[in-house]
């Protein structure tokens, strides 16, 4: 099986660095050498993680030539949800006019959406659902020291959604790897008292890019091909430095690499989805393309998948 149908969302507001150097010690020139962010999109106080999802998976619909009463599942990897429940997925499924379809939501951090996709993809293995959709989205923002100049630069709203189903043969999801390491949950995480994020910086980076590299090159083996027939890599937008990591593990060019992270900053487990959903767009993602998929972040966590691009 594989993704039939993309769609995505971001904010209209856009938040530049020259805009964050007003509020907090910061510079663009900072900001840009030391994660490559230009600007991010941040959601207005009436809008949710919800309100994302729910765009974003309409297009993705749309995109798959499906009617909302075709999906059997919809899964939602978040870390931002509205409420502590209902979960976001229930609120997608009201709005789409679904009755009565399964839906939760999955908490992976920006892993999120690589958990959710190989989720999705076993009730479709086991025959149990036809049609899965699958959604990243975040609004980071609520959850976010805006005075905390060492977090606030980082982060962005938006959400990305795909739907799985099943593919002609040879394409689709040829391989994954899951993996977490609970170990080092201290370094990324949302303190209870205070509701915002609190990161290591230091740690989440030797993290990044020890792991995401590998993960990387896992599931190309695994998938029976070698790092030289990987046309594209769509890595979690979290920081350049750390895609450049993989990308030279892989022996990439620049061109084959996602680098979304610079208009729209980290935005979790919406940030896989809306960078693919970006570069197929501009055209750089095509038809029996191998496109391998890494996320990492908090808990620790990591996932990865290889797939050939294709219905």
């Amino acid at each position: 099986m594989g993704i039939v149908g993309i769609g995505a969302y971001v904010p209209e507001q856009v938040v530049t660095n020259s805009d964050l150097e007003k509020s907090v010690q910061t510079s663009d020139q900072w900001i840009r050498s030391r994660t490559g962010i230009e600007e991010r999109r941040i959601a207005s106080s009436d809008m949710d993680t919800s309100h994302m999802a729910i765009r974003a998976a309409e297009k993705a619909i749309a995109d798959a030539s499906l009617h909302p009463e075709d999906i059997d599942l919809i899964l939602v990897a978040t870390a931002t949800p509205d409420y502590v429940f209902p979960t976001v997925a229930c609120m997608v499924q009201e709005a789409l006019g679904i009755r009565h379809t399964p839906a939760m939501d999955l908490s992976a951090a920006c892993s999120g959406f690589v958990y959710a996709l190989v989720t999705g993809k076993q009730f479709i293995e086991t025959n149990t659902y036809k049609n899965v959709l699958v959604i990243g989205s975040e609004k980071f923002s609520k959850i976010v020291d805006w005075n905390d100049r060492n977090t606030c630069v980082l982060f962005g709203d938006g959400a990305g959604a795909v739907v799985l189903s099943e593919v002609s043969e040879g394409k689709g999801i040829l391989s994954f790897e899951l993996g977490a390491d609970g170990t080092g949950g201290k370094h990324l995480l949302v303190d209870n008292q205070t509701n915002y994020v609190t990161m290591n910086g230091s740690e989440v980076f030797k993290f990044a890019v020890r792991q995401m590299p590998e993960s990387c090159m896992n599931v190309v083996t695994k998938a029976g091909l070698s790092k030289d027939e990987v046309d594209f890599l769509v890595p979690h937008q979290a920081n350049m430095r750390i895609i450049d990591a993989a990308r030279e593990r892989l022996g990439l060019d620049k061109e084959k690499v996602s680098t979304t992270v610079t208009k729209h900053g980290n935005t979790s487990a919406a940030s896989i989805p809306l960078a693919l959903f970006t570069e197929i767009e501009k055209g750089l993602i095509n038809d029996d393309d191998v496109v391998v998929i890494v996320g990492f972040g908090g808990g620790l966590t990591w996932g990865s998948l290889c797939l050939r691009w294709g219905k």
